[in-house]
């Protein structure tokens, strides 16, 4: 899919940029990311190029405890671009309008939350949202739009669709480096073994995800609440809620046949975990193999250590790897073990690699690990998801429309 870059982009304009700074709150405080980090470069681009930047992103939905102002977010910005970021507590009224116009050559400002904004939200056509009050507005004052929301670009919202339909329109690096990599898999022919890592707490993304790439991915390695319900198909006493857990029965009761079907027609390239991790009576990590699992009695939290050496070898001998969702609870480092094994496995290698799926990417910076080890890290969710699976992605299609 073609579309413009800032390449394309004259310099000295002033410029409407939409950014994806969605980030964790803790107890009111935005937290850093490295979404600031990547989004920064586009905006230092802009900046050093005369255009005045108008930024817009947004944070959490309306009735969500992460639903704040953007104020903070100007600041951790302006110190990954390494200039002032003005912040005006508005979107698109008055004082949006007057910031914008002062805006002098090089000076950046970050608009309010976007979606404070009642025309934002409603996923509509194209059409309509460019038909908004809020994107005439805001059209009529500035020179051009970059859309560098790439793990928002599966949504239909006013500022990630309606802008393209009004305003001439390009990709910001994030968005440009985002689609180049995460359709590789679909886009791009490797000559040897192409691995797909595929875990998370999600069956429907795993399934979806084996479907669509059943022709261009070699070896599936398993892990993850979702691999947990394939070896429930596989006749493991596993996969299932125990205590108070929600995790398992409901996706099983939706997904049991296409799971036990995928299993039965394309098990060879399938490698299922050989065991599971789970937390003792003393609060430390232990091991079972899943052949001597008689009853689940509690939950497992990771896969194990002899998974981990099963899947080794198979990624180092890839010439391509993707990383969808983690192997288990990374977070907690007792049962890091498969997931930060995994990744420790694909930055030896000399292979392309991916490293997608909400929130697996932060255990590179969690556990030490090089990013630069690593082809491409992926900061998008949903939309990794899409690209994956080839589903579209409306704020794609909108620049290439534009194109």
């Amino acid at each position: 899919m073609r579309f413009k870059t800032l390449d394309d982009l004259a310099d000295g304009q002033r410029v409407l940029v939409r950014l994806d700074l969605n980030s964790p709150v803790d107890d009111g405080v935005v937290q850093d990311n490295r979404r600031f980090d990547r989004h920064a470069r586009t905006v230092r681009e802009l900046a050093e190029r005369d255009c005045a930047v108008v930024c817009m992103a947004h944070q959490g939905r309306p009735g969500d405890d992460d639903f704040v102002s953007l104020d903070q977010h100007a600041d951790i910005l302006a110190d990954h671009v390494g200039r002032d970021v003005q912040f005006v507590d508005d979107v698109y009224g008055n004082d949006a309008l007057a910031a914008i116009d002062a805006l002098d050559d090089g000076e950046i400002l970050l608009l309010e939350n976007v979606r404070m904004c009642d025309d934002e939200l409603p996923e509509e056509s194209p059409e309509e949202k460019a038909d908004t009050e809020f994107v005439r507005t805001l059209a009529d004052h500035v020179d051009a739009y970059v859309n560098d929301a790439y793990s928002a670009a599966h949504r239909k919202h006013a500022s990630l669709v309606g802008f393209p339909l009004v305003l001439p329109a390009y990709a910001g690096r994030v968005m440009e480096s985002e689609y180049a990599a995460n359709t590789a898999i679909a886009e791009r022919e490797f000559d040897g073994q192409v691995t797909m890592v595929v875990g998370g707490t999600k069956a429907t993304d795993v399934i979806g995800v084996m479907n669509a790439l059943d022709e261009k991915v070699d070896q599936f390695l398993l892990g993850g609440i979702a691999g947990e319900l394939f070896l429930r198909a596989a006749g493991y006493p596993v996969g299932e809620d125990v205590g108070d857990m929600d995790l398992f029965d409901d996706q099983w009761a939706q997904n049991a046949d296409t799971i036990e079907a995928l299993l039965d027609e394309r098990g060879d390239q399938i490698e299922l975990a050989a065991d599971l991790a789970y937390e003792d009576d003393d609060g430390e990590r232990a091991e079972i193999g899943v052949e001597d699992v008689e009853e689940k009695t509690r939950g497992f939290l990771d896969v194990g250590s002899e998974t981990v050496e099963t899947y080794d070898p198979i990624i180092r001998d890839s010439e391509a790897v993707f990383v969808k969702g983690a192997l288990g609870l990374f977070e907690d480092e007792r049962f890091s073990t498969g997931t930060v094994g995994v990744l420790e496995a694909i930055a030896e290698t000399d292979c392309f690699s991916v490293v997608g799926g909400g929130d697996t990417s932060r255990a590179i910076e969690m556990y030490g690990l090089d990013e630069a080890d690593f082809s491409h890290v992926s900061i998008a969710g949903g939309a990794y998801i899409r690209a994956l699976t080839g589903e579209p992605l409306p704020a794609v299609e909108a620049l290439a429309a534009n194109a």
